[in-house]
C-alpha cells in the first residue's frame, strides 16, 4: 500500500470515528432526553390520574354521603329500626336513587350486614357484606377500591361508605362508580402516550381485562409477564414492549399499581409512551451522519490526495534516487525545490550521494593499490621457489666451465634438466594466475542445482574411500521439489568442486561432507558442510580474499573463485564455522540473476617456447 493509499484511509478512518462517535453521542442524548421527558410525562399523567382519582373519591364520597342525609333514606333507616320491620318494600329503591346520583353502584346495607337493595345486583337481597359491618370509621376512610359483584360478574369500583344511625341500628350506603374505559377516557394525555387498565379481578390473567378508552387491548396478552411481576410483587415499574420488529413500534410502560382497602392488588395502570418519534429521530440522525461521512470521504478523497502528492512527490523522487545509487549510479540527484523538511532531505540525501561518490572513488583507489600489493606479495612468493634452484643453476654452469669441458658437459646435461623443469613450474604459476584473471562471464541456461550438486560430488567418489585413506562419508539433504533457475552449470559445478575439495582437505582423519539444497522467497540455497578442524573467526574473515590459504599446498585462489562465481550470478556465499566442529559454506542464488555488462578482458601475455 503506497503512502498516499495511507494518508487517505487514516484521515477517512479518522472522519469516520468522529462522525460515529458525534452521532453516537448525540445519539444517546437524544434518548436520554426523550426518555426524560418520557418520563416526566409519565410522572405528570401519574400524577394526573392521581389527581383524577382523588377527586373522583370525594365526588363519590360527597354522593354517598348526599344520599345518606336524604330523607328518604332517613325515613327507611327509622322503619328498619322497628321490631319486625318489612325490609322487603325497600328492595327496588337503591335503583332509582343511583340513576338520579349517577351512580354505577348502590347498596343499602341493614347493621347486620345484609342487603336490603342492591342497584347493580338486584337478586342479591338478603346477602351479607360481613365486611361491611365490622367496626369501622367509613368517614374518615373516604373512598376505596373495592371488587364488586354485579349480575353481569364481578367489575372494579370506587365505592364509599356512609352511615345513617337510628337508635342503636345502622342502616349503611354503599355507593359507588366501576373503574372502567370511561374512566380511562376522561384523562387528558399528551401525543404519543395511552393509559391502559388491567381490572385484576381473575385469579389468572385474562386479556379481556385489560382495557383502553376503546376497551380490551389489542395483543394485551404481550404485557401478561409484567402483570404477573405485579401480581407477585406490586411497585411501581418501567418496561418496553416492541409489538413488531419495527423498532419504531416500541412502546414504554410505566406500570402504577392500584391497591384495595386491604392493601390488596385490584388494578394496574399501565401508561405507555410511543417510541416512534425517538426511533424516527435516530433515524435522522444516522442518516444525517451517513451524509456528512460520505461529504466528509468526498473531501478527505480530495485533500488526503492533494496533501498525499505534495507529501509523496519528494519522497518519490528521493526514493528514485536511493534506487539509482542502489543500481550503481553513484551520481544520481534529486531536485530541490521549495523549502522545508523534505528541501532539507534532498539537500542531506544530494550531500550523502556527493560524499559517497567521493568515498566510492577513495575506496576504490585504495583497493587497486591493496589488490596489486597482495599480487606481488603473491607473485613474490610463488616465484621466490622456482628461482632459487634457477639461480644455484647457472652459477653451478658458471663454475663448471671454469674446470674444464669434460666436468662442464655432465654439470651441463644435469643442470639443463632442472632449469627446464623449474620454468615449466614458473609457466604453471603463471597459467593460475592467468585462468583466476580470465574468469568468463556466465552464460546462463535452466540449470537443476540438485543435478549439478550430484555430478560436482560424483567426480569425487573414488576418493572417499581410497585405500590408505581415512573415509570421507557424502550425504545428500536436496529438496525434491527445487525449481530450476538461470545459471551457468560449468561455472557452478567449478564452484561446488572447490568447496568439496576445500571440505576434503579440512577432514584428513575423515568424517562426513554433508550437500544441502532448499529453496525460498525466489532464491536457491545450497550448504556445503563438512566436520573437520574448523577454523577461527580471524580465517574466516579473510577466507574469500584471492590467494590467502591456511593449506600448505594451497595457492589460495579456490574460494577467490567461487565467490566470484556466486557473485557473477548474483548471489552471495557465506562461511559459518567452529573449531573442532566443522565449518559450513552457504550459497544464495536468485532464480535469475540481474543482466550485466560483460568487462573486456585484459591481454595477458603467455609463456611461448621458441623453437631452435
Amino acid at each position: 500500500m503506497t503512502f498516499r493509499s495511507k494518508l487517505f484511509w487514516l484521515f477517512t478512518l479518522a472522519l469516520l470515528l468522529s462522525v460515529a462517535l458525534i452521532a453516537a453521542g448525540v445519539t444517546v442524548v437524544t434518548r436520554r432526553a426523550f426518555d426524560e421527558m418520557n418520563r416526566r410525562h409519565s410522572e405528570a399523567l401519574v400524577a394526573q390520574f392521581q389527581r383524577e382519582f382523588d377527586q373522583r373519591k370525594q365526588d363519590i364520597a360527597r354522593r354517598v354521603q348526599t344520599i345518606a342525609d336524604d330523607e328518604s333514606t332517613v325515613r327507611m333507616a327509622i322503619a328498619l329500626s322497628r321490631p319486625q320491620a318489612d325490609v322487603s318494600v325497600y328492595v327496588g329503591d337503591s335503583r332509582g336513587v343511583s340513576e338520579s346520583h349517577q351512580l354505577d353502584f348502590l347498596d343499602f346495607v341493614a347493621s347486620d350486614g345484609s342487603i336490603i337493595s342492591s342497584a347493580e345486583y338486584p337478586a342479591r337481597f338478603g346477602y351479607k357484606l360481613a365486611w361491611l359491618a365490622q367496626p369501622q370509621d367509613w368517614a374518615s376512610l373516604g373512598s376505596f377500591l373495592t371488587k364488586v359483584d354485579t349480575q353481569d360478574g364481578p367489575e372494579l369500583g370506587l365505592m364509599a361508605v356512609s352511615t345513617v344511625r337510628v337508635g342503636d341500628n345502622n342502616l349503611y350506603v354503599l355507593g359507588g362508580e366501576r373503574l372502567s374505559k370511561n374512566f380511562l377516557a376522561s384523562l387528558v394525555l399528551p401525543q404519543g402516550m395511552r393509559a391502559l387498565l388491567y381490572l385484576n379481578l381473575d385469579p389468572t390473567f385474562q386479556a379481556i381485562d385489560l382495557i383502553d378508552p376503546s376497551g380490551p387491548v389489542v395483543d394485551g396478552d404481550r404485557l401478561a409477564p409484567f402483570i404477573a411481576q405485579e401480581r407477585i410483587r406490586p411497585e411501581p415499574q418501567s418496561f418496553e414492549v416492541a409489538w413488531s420488529p419495527d423498532p419504531s413500534s416500541a412502546e414504554a410502560f410505566h406500570a402504577l399499581p392500584l391497591l384495595g382497602r386491604d392493601k390488596d392488588l385490584l388494578g394496574v395502570l399501565l401508561v405507555g409512551n410511543s417510541q416512534t418519534e425517538v426511533v424516527s429521530l435516530e433515524r435522522r440522525i444516522r442518516i444525517l451522519a451517513a451524509g456528512v461521512v460520505a461529504i466528509g470521504l468526498l473531501i478527505g478523497l480530495l485533500l488526503s490526495w492533494w496533501g498525499a502528492a505534495r507529501v509523496t512527490r519528494p519522497v518519490r523522487r528521493l526514493v528514485e534516487g536511493a534506487r539509482e545509487v542502489s543500481s550503481g549510479n553513484w551520481g544520481a540527484r534529486v531536485s530541490v525545490r521549495g523549502g522545508g523538511e523534505m528541501s532539507q532531505l534532498a539537500t542531506a540525501f544530494n550531500r550523502m550521494t556527493a560524499q559517497l561518490s567521493e568515498q566510492r572513488e577513495q575506496l576504490i583507489q585504495a583497493e587497486r593499490v591493496a589488490a596489486w600489493r597482495e599480487l606481488a606479495r603473491r607473485l613474490a612468493h610463488e616465484l621466490k621457489n622456482p628461482l632459487f634452484p634457477l639461480q644455484t643453476t647457472v652459477e653451478n654452469l658458471q663454475r663448471a666451465k671454469d674446470r674444464g669441458p669434460d666436468q662442464f658437459e655432465e654439470v651441463f646435461r644435469e643442470s639443463t634438466g632442472i632449469l627446464l623443469a623449474e620454468i615449466d613450474n614458473l609457466k604453471k604459476i603463471v597459467a593460475r594466475f592467468s585462468d583466476f584473471a580470465r574468469m568468463p562471464q556466465p552464460e546462463l541456461a535452466t540449470v537443476s542445482i540438485n543435478d549439478v550438486v550430484r555430478g560436482a560430488v560424483r567426480l569425487f567418489e573414488a576418493q572417499f574411500s581410497a585405500v590408505g585413506r581415512p573415509p570421507i562419508t557424502p550425504e545428500f539433504h536436496l529438496a525434491e521439489d527445487l525449481p530450476p533457475i538461470q545459471a551457468d552449470a560449468a561455472m557452478l559445478h567449478r564452484a561446488i568442486e572447490n568447496l568439496v575439495l576445500n571440505a576434503m582437505d579440512a577432514m584428513p582423519a575423515g568424517g562426513v561432507l554433508m550437500l544441502r539444497t532448499s529453496h525460498r522467497a525466489g532464491e536457491v540455497d545450497i550448504e556445503v558442510s563438512d566436520t573437520g578442524t574448523g577454523l577461527t573467526p580471524q580465517e574466516c574473515d579473510r577466507l574469500f580474499t584471492p590467494y590467502y590459504t591456511t593449506k600448505q599446498h594451497g595457492t589460495g585462489l579456490g574460494l577467490a573463485v567461487v565467490q566470484s562465481v556466486v557473485s557473477d550470478h548474483g548471489g552471495r556465499v557465506s562461511v559459518e564455522s567452529e573449531s573442532g566442529v566443522g565449518t559450513s559454506f552457504h550459497i544464495h542464488l536468485p532464480a535469475r540473476p540481474p543482466r550485466r555488462p560483460a568487462p573486456e578482458p585484459e591481454p595477458i601475455e603467455e609463456f611461448s617456447e621458441r623453437k631452435a
